[in-house]
């Protein structure tokens, strides 16, 4: 599948809907600027006035510097710090469950992984079709195998389960966005206590090659399912998970994901038009609110690095100096 083609991919996390009466608001917007030449292209005749306004009513706040091999991406770890949870390793997984678990927990996502000369590739878990029906039948054959690791495996959505156990306590894990068309050797877990999930991963790629669950998907016109991917990892224990359920309901998140989406697909044309609707919509939201009295803190992210800004009580020399120069995206992006 090209990049071009690339299906919408849900997110680790439920980020509730923007809140338009909320005391204070905070957008997040991923993949706001990116490297490449296209996009370097893109963001040189970009005009975005109502994040411009935005940003001249706001101070710097939180800088998060990474690099492009961390694990966990920028707008990822905005949304951790804002719900309390550790941003180098989030665990997406346990916060979405209304009650603690028993045990450490991780999303794991079913997919295909394409052998090439020189590298194993992650293609697109959503363009693997998969019924609930399927889920339950690739189920039966895979607990087991899990199971002799002490874990266990919940159906949540077809291509996306719950995975429970002592073995995933302390395990690094990649965000699917970090992994996603590129190859997995890159960032699958390389500490002593991964060795098990790399001989899971053998062990699964093998069962799954000439097995009937595939042989059926086949005759059905279907591409196999060969591989999975372990992603949200992390324990939580019931007063953190109680901390992080009471900031999502009193730190209302607006996240572009359209911006996300148009990104991964390295679709700029998508990505432009993606930020001029932005800008018309969420970010004009935000505008109105902070122009009425509110506050809010807007996050910045690229592939490395994020930088917040948020409302501060100005004094007369900071107003005077931002008069003058205020902030501006096209002064703000080569930083991300």
């Amino acid at each position: 599948m090209s990049p071009s083609a690339l299906p919408v991919l849900p997110l680790p996390f439920a980020a509730p809907p923007l809140q338009t009466r909320a005391r204070h608001m905070h957008l997040i917007l991923p993949y706001a600027a990116m490297p490449s030449d296209s996009c370097q292209h893109v963001l040189q005749n970009l005009a975005l006035p109502q994040l411009d306004q935005l940003l001249a009513m706001l101070d710097p706040a939180h800088a998060d510097e990474g690099t492009e091999d961390h694990p966990i991406p920028p707008h990822e770890r905005a949304v951790a710090r804002a719900w309390g949870l550790n941003p180098d390793a989030p665990a997406w997984a346990a916060v979405a469950q209304p009650e603690a678990l028993p045990a450490p927990s991780a999303w794991m996502t079913l997919c295909h992984w394409s052998a090439g000369a020189d590298q194993v590739r992650m293609d697109d878990p959503a363009s693997l079709p998969i019924t609930r029906e399927d889920a339950h039948a690739l189920h039966a054959v895979l607990q087991p195998w899990f199971a002799e690791d002490g874990m266990q495996l919940q159906v949540v959505d077809p291509g996306r389960w719950l995975v429970t156990g002592a073995p995933l306590q302390d395990l690094p894990t990649a965000s699917l966005d970090r992994v996603l068309l590129r190859d997995v050797s890159s960032w699958l877990p390389h500490s002593s206590h991964s060795r098990m999930l790399h001989r899971l991963h053998s062990e699964v790629q093998m069962l799954l090659y000439n097995h009937a669950f595939n042989a059926q998907r086949a005759q059905r016109g279907l591409p196999p399912i060969n591989a999975f991917w372990l992603h949200g990892a992390g324990p939580l224990n019931p007063d953190d998970l109680q901390a992080a359920h009471t900031l999502q309901k009193v730190t209302p998140i607006l996240l572009v994901d359209s911006l996300r989406q148009a990104a991964l697909r390295q679709d700029w044309p998508a990505w432009k038009a993606a930020w001029l609707a932005a800008d018309a919509g969420p970010i004009g939201q935000v505008l109105a609110h902070v122009q009425l009295g509110g506050t809010a803190t807007v996050t910045l992210c690229g592939e490395r690095h994020a930088r917040s800004y948020t409302s501060t009580r100005r004094n007369w020399l900071g107003k005077i100096k931002n008069k003058f120069s205020p902030q501006r995206f096209a002064g703000l992006h080569q930083a991300l």
